[in-house]
């Protein structure tokens, strides 16, 4: 009689794995998508805001608004105020809250970006976002696909964008250029080893998610993580390869 129940129990668990990599794939598009549509609401926003800043060579009042006036601070700030909100508030927020404040973050977040138009040349900028893309993809498949934990070097390189965001603060009062370029090469390698931990980790999230409710936060916050990825990813590539006006 056992040897009839081994195939029903095969097959029942062939079934089980079968729905939660379905699961796992929809999960993981969820994740995706919120993150492409933030992506799409900084770059509009970032855009508009730009064109809107100058005329005719000069600022205009929203230029002056949002270059010069004290909203300037509010501008560069809000976007940190919106992620420590999503991080440490997301279990007392509903889920359409949670995703009204993820918009609204990357709308600001594209208020905050709006001055690499005004840096940077057109073209520049389109080149380093299609090679900020294939090599974001390229990493987040790899850390949605290899079976080697990334932990570890997901750690290391926690502390390396620790020490990365302190060299930065001091670089402000030194303006080197040599520093400069250092905190951009090193960034680089930062952020393109975190796309590939950040997917792993939220890919391994899902198993240990319960609920729909969890699962749609899970969502929100996966895609956050790996947004900052690519927004910082791009920001330090453009400030190597991008051409200035």
């Amino acid at each position: 009689m056992a040897e009839f129940d081994r195939p029903t129990i095969a097959a029942a668990r062939a079934g089980t794995a079968a729905a939660i990599d379905e699961g796992l794939r929809s999960y993981m598009l969820k994740v995706y998508n919120y993150m492409g549509i933030g992506l799409v609401v900084t770059g509009l926003v970032a855009y508009f805001s730009a064109q809107g800043a100058v005329a005719d060579g000069q600022l205009t009042a929203w230029g002056a608004l949002i270059y010069q006036s004290p909203l300037m601070w509010v501008i560069a700030l809000s976007p940190l105020a919106f992620v420590l909100v999503l991080s440490f508030g997301i279990n007392k927020l509903s889920v359409g809250a949670a995703q009204a404040v993820f918009w609204v973050f990357a709308a600001v977040m594209g208020l905050s970006l709006s001055s690499i138009f005004m840096v940077y040349t057109d073209a520049s900028i389109a080149k380093v976002f299609f090679i900020t893309a294939a090599t974001f993809g390229s990493m987040s498949l790899y850390g949605y696909t290899t079976k080697r934990d990334l932990t570890g070097i997901g750690n290391f390189l926690i502390m390396g964008l620790i020490g990365l965001i302190i060299a930065s603060l001091v670089n402000i009062f030194l303006a080197s250029s040599a520093l400069d370029f250092a905190i951009s090469a090193i960034g680089v390698l930062i952020f393109v080893g975190l796309t590939a931990y950040d997917t792993q980790k939220i890919k391994e999230s899902y198993s240990a998610s319960h609920g729909a409710d969890v699962l749609a936060k899970g969502a929100i916050m996966g895609a956050l993580s790996l947004y900052l990825d690519f927004i910082n990813l791009f920001m330090m590539l453009l400030r190597l390869f991008g051409n200035r006006e």
